[in-house]
């Protein structure tokens, strides 16, 4: 006897997400595997696709995927760039998606608030302490940590009157930030405004302590002057080394005896409340994605981003997590007796992370050029090539004509 078979009820397709990192291949392939084998495994319904671009591409592949209508449903941008996409009408604004605010520092919700809106998930950032000698801060009669900049410039003299060594190492190639950090802006109402009374004050400080030798002066006006920053400490020939904590681990490695004589400060925020070295990192929504995927996508990006995932990864990438119940974690607070420097900077850090924020300047067309002409000035300056007025208004001038084009 033959018998009718009813057909099944087709399975509806996955959805999927697909979602954009910047370089963080090869390291993170195990990370990233697991993360996306446990959301499928819970999540039957969804299918995850995980990209990685170098990050020198990743902009242009997504402006070019965004106009082809594919965009990714997540893509993972640093502050600026979250910031000159949102300008640009390229993603979306995730106020309704985000869920529990709360959970994030309020830096990080901060760091993605552009025009009255939130525009991604944080995910992870940094903050810097002071990483110091302390046979060079014993020798100089120094003991408690620098509550401002005045006081760390103070410090630096100090060392170098006493010592004959060099106190600290700013990153004046990045003087912007610096200047930012302190709570002097560089354009206001479109204008470049870093020749004021204020900013003259704070270069001749800079100047002072220069003359005093307080400054390591190897590449200090460099772009990127933390190699030769990470050498002297090495070397013995630096009392204060102002840097992210994963930069002890760098000292661990390569100097046993300097090492066990680093101690940790926190680094003073500046005037705005604001601490030194943040740097964050998010998870944004393009410019079309379809509506109906949206809370899924948000479902996603806040495991993504959630406490268990984040530490997960600041542990294996050495960096700072953005959700408090993270850096609340024993791996950043519990500190035994006889931890060394690396440990004793994370719990610093942690401690931190709430007035971490990233400083930069937006919305302006070659901006590194312009930044290459304002630390040319403050070079001069200090170095007594030129009056530090007379070179910020020579610098200011430039600035203006560029700015007066681009409005």
């Amino acid at each position: 006897m033959s018998q009718s078979i009813k057909p099944s009820a087709a399975q509806p397709a996955p959805e999927k997400i697909e979602f954009w990192t910047m370089s963080l291949k090869p390291k993170f392939i195990p990370y990233f595997q697991n993360l996306v084998r446990k959301y499928e495994t819970q999540n039957p319904g969804i299918k995850l696709e995980w990209v990685d671009f170098p990050w020198d591409i990743l902009q242009l592949k997504l402006i070019t995927a965004i106009a082809a209508g594919t965009p990714p449903s997540l893509v993972n941008l640093s502050v600026p760039w979250a910031e000159e996409f949102a300008r640009d009408g390229l993603i979306e604004p995730v106020d309704a998606l985000i869920g529990d605010r709360s959970v994030y520092t309020k830096g990080a919700l901060a760091d993605m608030s552009f025009r009255g809106h939130l525009y991604g998930f944080p995910h992870y950032s940094n903050v810097n302490v002071i990483a110091y000698n302390s046979k060079i801060l014993a020798a100089a009669g120094l003991q408690r940590a620098p509550r401002n900049m005045d006081e760390i410039l103070a410090y630096a003299r100090q060392i170098a009157a006493r010592t004959g060594k060099a106190g600290y190492a700013p990153a004046l190639g990045k003087i912007d930030g610096f200047l930012l950090q302190q709570g002097l802006p560089l354009i206001r109402d479109g204008k470049a405004v870093f020749n004021s009374p204020d900013h003259v004050a704070l270069i001749q400080k800079l100047a002072d302590t220069y003359k005093a030798n307080g400054f390591l002066k190897d590449k200090l006006f460099a772009e990127d002057n933390f190699p030769a920053v990470v050498d002297a400490y090495l070397g013995g020939r630096l009392g204060m080394m102002v840097s992210a904590p994963t930069a002890l681990k760098r000292i661990q490695a390569d100097s046993k005896e300097i090492y066990a004589a680093t101690g940790v400060f926190p680094a003073p925020v500046g005037p705005t409340g604001i601490g030194d070295g943040g740097w964050m990192f998010n998870f944004a929504v393009p410019k079309g994605v379809r509506p109906q995927a949206l809370p899924a996508i948000a479902r996603f990006a806040q495991f993504l981003t959630n406490d268990e995932n984040q530490l997960e990864f600041a542990k294996i990438a050495n960096v700072m997590p953005t959700t408090v119940r993270a850096l609340a974690d024993p791996h950043f607070l519990q500190i035994a007796a006889d931890a060394g420097a690396t440990e004793k900077a994370l719990a610093v850090a942690a401690g931190s992370m709430e007035n971490s924020r990233s400083l930069y300047v937006a919305g302006i067309d070659d901006y590194d050029e312009l930044r290459r002409f304002l630390v040319k000035a403050v070079e001069a300056g200090m170095t007594g090539k030129k009056d530090i007025r007379q070179a910020l208004d020579e610098a200011v001038l430039i600035w203006n004509k560029k700015l007066a084009k681009q409005r």
